[in-house]
Order: structure tokens, then C-alpha cells, then sequence
């Protein structure tokens, strides 16, 4: 349990680092975006501009547009920046392309982007490599196409470290948190120390009296015959002794290693051995019990710990399933995986708290689980077993009629 909570940690401490990284690396990487097509819009702006100007007031002497905001066109803009133009009239036609400013593109291309343009309905965006924006007048529109070589390397290399540098810090800031996690759970571990050592010397402290409470019932008994007295003393002091035996387990299976010595054993012969007393309690009450084993199911793990597991849910099934009730016991093995259920009849009137079954001291019906001993305490094992044994555990009811448990191994 301990390990399992330190990798929750450390991956609950990875997702929050991760989300934030990302968040940073995508607010860069949209910003340049954004703040890249801004400065392109504005050139294609200037542009623009200067293209519904008279030729001899636009250029200069070296035939370059002359744009404004020296802070954004530079003194080597002229042999960055290229770009063409294209004339339309008010039908879309194509009355003059301009071409002075790059040496990449044909006429023929020219059209074919205008036309793809055109087509496509938006007044401005990306294709290929430019960026364009279509201006309407009311002789015609104009189709400023800015080549963007430049600005998209630019973004591709930005977007290309700032990925390398968001794996390579998760990768630093995951080896950190795994050297720091041992430090940060200290303190819920020694709580839990603590916890299951209360546990466990409660636990034998109680077996002292118990075991004297029941002795001495045994010489009343003797002395003076039973009575419905000394039955229930028998009957709650067996109950508390339950009890505890349960406590001690699940403070046992919190534990990192609750199995030292597993061993490959026949999971169907466990099972049949398990099931056979359950048949015979199921039969003297009038219920119907069938069982599905198949044989030559072996697992690795620890027998005893699944052979009570599987007769906590025998018991509860029988206990549980109401007269006349219907259970049925089934052990399968599919894709590598082994699969125990244990179905049985029930009324369940709030199936939403079937979630909450295998919390400690929990029960649906708590009138009923008195009647027939029950402390809300067998499935928490069941599920410390399952996930001692390396699985898990699950139980479902559609219309509260019938309740299933299925544990994968």
C-alpha cells in the first residue's frame, strides 16, 4: 500500500509539473504565434498601402517600398521581406500581378494561388508558405501575398526546444520528486506504523479476555447447563473474535510486502476447496447454488490469503442472497487474466451505494447485517486480498435484484 501511495505521489506531483510546463510552453509558442502574424499583417498592411500609391511616390531608389516604423522594418527589410500582389476587378477577374519583390514565384503560380485563395472565402490566413490578406474596394479587390519562410522556421525551432526542454526538465524534475517522495510520505508512513502496531497489540491484548470470557461460559455451561445467555455470549464473543482476526489481517495486507513466499498454485483445486462447505450451508437453506470452475487455472500469489477471499464472498453471497435466494460461484481464465465471481439475489434500494461496499464497517443494511452477524468489515479484506495478490476487485448490480463481485488476477 505504501508503494502504491508513493507512486500516486509521484505521479500526482508529475501531472501538476507537466500541466504547468505545458501551459507555459504553450502560452510561448501561441504568443510567438500570435505576435508573429500581427507583424506579418502589419507588413501586408504597409503593403497594401503603398500598392494604391503612384509608383514614382512608393518607391526608392533602390525600387523598394519605402514603409514607416523604423522599429519594425528594419534597414535589412528590403532583403528579407518578399512578396507579390495580385490585381482583381470587381468580378474577380485578374487585371495585373506584381512580381518585382520575389524571384520564387511565376505568373501561372501567381493565379493558381489567387484562385485557391478565392475559393477558399476567407479574407485572410496561411497557405503554403505565405501568409495573405484580400483587401475589397469598389474597383476590385487585392490579394497581398507576404512569403513566410523565415517566420515559420523560426516557430518550428521554437516549438522544436521548447519541446526538448520541457521532456528533458520532466524528465530532471521526475528523477527529484523519486529521490524526494520517500521524504514527503515519511510522515504518513510512521502514522501507519503506528496505526497497524496499535492494531496488532490491541488485537492480542483482546484475544486475552476473549479467550477468558469463553472459557469461562464453557464451565457455566457445565455447571449449570446452557441457556440463551451463555449462547449469546458465545455468539458475540466468536463475533469480536472475528473481528479482530479481520483487523489484524488488513493491518497485515497495508503492509509493502504482505507475501513473501508466493508460489504457483492450481487456482481451480483452491477454489473447490473453498466453495464446498458454502454448497452445503447453501443447501440447508433452501438456496440454489451452482458453480463454474474451469479446471487447470494456476496462479502465482498466495493461497491462503485467496482461498479467504474467495469464502468471504461465498459467505456473503449466502448470507445475503434472501430465501430461496440464487448464487452462483465462477472461476475462468481469459487472455491471461483469471476472473472469480460470485453472483448472487439480493434488494439492494439504493444501487448507488454499492460503491461504497468495500469501505471498513460499511453496510447496505445494518438491521439485517446484525441478524445475520455481519460487521461491514469481510469485503475490506477481500479487497486488500485482490490487490495483496496483484488485482483488483469490482462489484455491480443493474436493478438492485442481483449483485455481482468479480475479481481479476
Amino acid at each position: 500500500m505504501l508503494k502504491k501511495m508513493r507512486w500516486r505521489f509521484i505521479w500526482a506531483a508529475m501531472a501538476a509539473v507537466s500541466a504547468v510546463m505545458l501551459l507555459v510552453a504553450g502560452i510561448i509558442n501561441v504568443g510567438n504565434f500570435h505576435l508573429t502574424t500581427m507583424r506579418q499583417d502589419r507588413i501586408i498592411a504597409e503593403i497594401y498601402r503603398y500598392e494604391q500609391t503612384a509608383s514614382t511616390d512608393r518607391m526608392d531608389g533602390t525600387g523598394f517600398p519605402v514603409f514607416e516604423h523604423p522599429e519594425i522594418f528594419l534597414p535589412e527589410f528590403e532583403y528579407t521581406t518578399r512578396f507579390f500582389v495580385v490585381h482583381c476587378d470587381a468580378d474577380g477577374n485578374i487585371e495585373s500581378i506584381s512580381r518585382e519583390f520575389i524571384a520564387s514565384v511565376t505568373e501561372e503560380m501567381a493565379e493558381s494561388y489567387a484562385g485557391i485563395i478565392r475559393d477558399r472565402g476567407k479574407k485572410t490566413g496561411y497557405y503554403l508558405h505565405y501568409r495573405y490578406h484580400i483587401f475589397d474596394a469598389a474597383d476590385g479587390r487585392t490579394m497581398v501575398f507576404l512569403n513566410s519562410d523565415a517566420e515559420f522556421q523560426f516557430m518550428k525551432n521554437l516549438l522544436i526546444l521548447s519541446a526538448a526542454v520541457l521532456i528533458l526538465s520532466l524528465v530532471i524534475v521526475f528523477f527529484l520528486i523519486f529521490l524526494l517522495s520517500r521524504r514527503a510520505i515519511l510522515p504518513y508512513v510512521r502514522s501507519m506504523e503506528r496505526q497497524k502496531r496499535f492494531i496488532t497489540d490491541a488485537g492480542h491484548e483482546l484475544k486475552t479476555p476473549l479467550t477468558s470470557i469463553s472459557t469461562s461460559t464453557d464451565v457455566l455451561e457445565m455447571l449449570h447447563g446452557k441457556d440463551e445467555w451463555t449462547e449469546n455470549i458465545k455468539k458475540q464473543t466468536g463475533r469480536l473474535s472475528k473481528l479482530i482476526a479481520n483487523l489484524i489481517m488488513l493491518s497485515r495486507l497495508d503492509e509493502e510486502i504482505p507475501f513473501p513466499e508466493k508460489e504457483e498454485f492450481s487456482l481451480s483445486d483452491a477454489a473447490w476447496e473453498s466453495a464446498e462447505p458454502f454448497v452445503v450451508m447453501a443447501e440447508v437453506q433452501g438456496k440454489v447454488f451452482r458453480q463454474e470452475i474451469e479446471e487447470g487455472i494456476r496462479l502465482f500469489g498466495d493461497r491462503v490469503s485467496v482461498q479467504q477471499m474467495i469464502s468471504i464472498l461465498l459467505d456473503n453471497a449466502v448470507k445475503y442472497s434472501g430465501e430461496k435466494g440464487k448464487i452462483r460461484f465462477r472461476v475462468c481464465e481469459r487472455h491471461g487474466k483469471k476472473y472469480i465471481e460470485v453472483t448472487n439475489t439480493c434488494q439492494i434500494e439504493d444501487v448507488s451505494e454499492i460503491s461504497h461496499l468495500f469501505e471498513r464497517f460499511y453496510r447496505l443494511d445494518k438491521s439485517r447485517s446484525r441478524d445475520t452477524g455481519g460487521s461491514g468489515i469481510g469485503l475490506s479484506v477481500a479487497q486488500a486480498i485482490a490487490e495483496a495478490n496483484g488485482g483488483k476487485i469490482k462489484a455491480d448490480s443493474t436493478d438492485g435484484k442481483i449483485i455481482c463481485f468479480t475479481v481479476t488476477l
